[in-house]
């Protein structure tokens, strides 16, 4: 992929512009012209994620419009008063708009149900990339990628629509200024205009993200509890825990205690979120299977029921998960006991118990009881 880029513009030459000519000393001119010669070598090999990345104002958008033309992103037109699912184009199914939604990292069906003016700059960005991938399959460039966001926000999604794009086996460009991202993006290919390089990389794992989980007070529900997609209520009597990334509260998993007629000591998750700006690298997964190990090292069993297609197909694949009950229908429990749980209604769920190691016995009771 071959260019001879040539942009030129008059200059007029007002009293302003003339005085800044004497005092800099910038040598008379009728026009201002910039010029690049880019050879992108995109032929040689497959390839589903690239990167032109380099300082502001060194031709980033113009050789990307220059080179992808129409499939540069822009902007999209949503709906002013109806849901962001009501932005994506009629002939797609909501299964695809919800699953490419959740795989970009904003798995969140409460924010789906809202106009996208309310999001935030993080969900704005997710949104318009999964919109982005279903409406342009063969190729999507996106200008600006991660620049009006969080620098931590922006790897962590980088991460997550890296993950997207290969597994849907399509190609996507994004085009920043910003450097950070190249290890959670892992592309295949890098371009530098203002050196004029262009790099074939060798994807490997993206960086480590490390957590410190904690024992939290109930009311740390109040963080998490907008995000939860089922109902915003929490039984006091369960016991919260929170990942922290960078002291930040990221995730929340609770635990409460499952009565049961004939095993002791079983418990159950009663709560589980992962803030949306957070989604999409196995962070509340993380958290949950932490502190069921932690359960599990104290000698008790804990199981965990959801409905989210991601975390069944993730759990199918973990050696650490046993399936107890396949995706079914839940009826409502009527149980004489005092605190019988509601199963979930009228929704596929399915039931995971965890078999994987075990905590330490202190660790896990340091844990389990702060």
């Amino acid at each position: 992929m071959q260019a001879n880029i040539l942009r030129e513009s008059k200059i007029l030459r007002t009293p302003r512009v003339m005085q800044v000519e004497g005092i800099f000393d910038i040598p008379l001119s009728e026009r201002s012209t910039e010029q690049w010669t880019i050879n992108l070598p995109l032929e040689e090999k497959e390839w589903n994620i690239g990167l032109i990345v380099g300082p502001s104002g060194c031709g980033k958008t113009t050789i990307a419009r220059e080179l992808f033309g129409s499939k540069v992103f822009t902007t999209f037109r949503w709906p002013k008063e109806k849901s962001i699912l009501d932005g994506f184009a009629d002939g797609l199914s909501i299964k695809e708009i919800t699953e490419v939604l959740s795989s970009v990292g904003f798995s969140s069906p409460p924010m789906w149900l809202r106009p996208y003016q309310v999001l935030s700059t993080g969900q704005m960005m997710r949104v318009n990339v999964a919109r982005l991938l279903l409406e342009q399959r063969d190729l999507a460039v996106m200008d600006e990628f991660t620049s009006v966001v969080d620098r931590i926000v922006a790897q962590i999604g980088s991460a997550a629509i890296a993950k997207t794009v290969r597994r849907r086996q399509q190609k996507f460009v994004g085009v920043t200024c910003h450097y950070d991202v190249t290890d959670w993006l892992q592309p295949d290919w890098v371009y530098q205009p203002h050196i004029n390089e262009f790099l074939w990389r060798f994807p490997g794992k993206r960086p480590s993200i490390q957590l410190e989980i904690k024992r939290v007070h109930h009311s740390a529900w109040e963080l998490f509890r907008q995000y939860h997609y089922l109902d915003h209520s929490f039984n006091r009597s369960a016991r919260a825990f929170v990942a922290f990334l960078d002291g930040t509260p990221v995730a929340l998993q609770a635990v409460i205690a499952s009565p049961h007629p004939t095993v002791r000591h079983m418990y159950r998750g009663h709560r589980a979120v992962c803030l949306p700006d957070y989604q999409g690298v196995g962070i509340g997964n993380a958290l949950i299977t932490y502190v069921a190990s932690a359960y599990r090292g104290m000698g008790f069993r804990i199981l965990s029921t959801t409905a989210s297609p991601s975390l069944i197909k993730s759990r199918s694949r973990d050696h650490r998960w046993k399936c107890l009950l396949a995706p079914h229908i839940a009826k409502k429990l009527t149980g004489s006991l005092p605190g019988s749980w509601k199963g979930a209604v009228n929704r596929l769920t399915t039931t995971w118990e965890y078999i994987g190691p075990r905590m330490d016995v202190e660790q896990a009771k340091a844990l389990i009881y702060g």
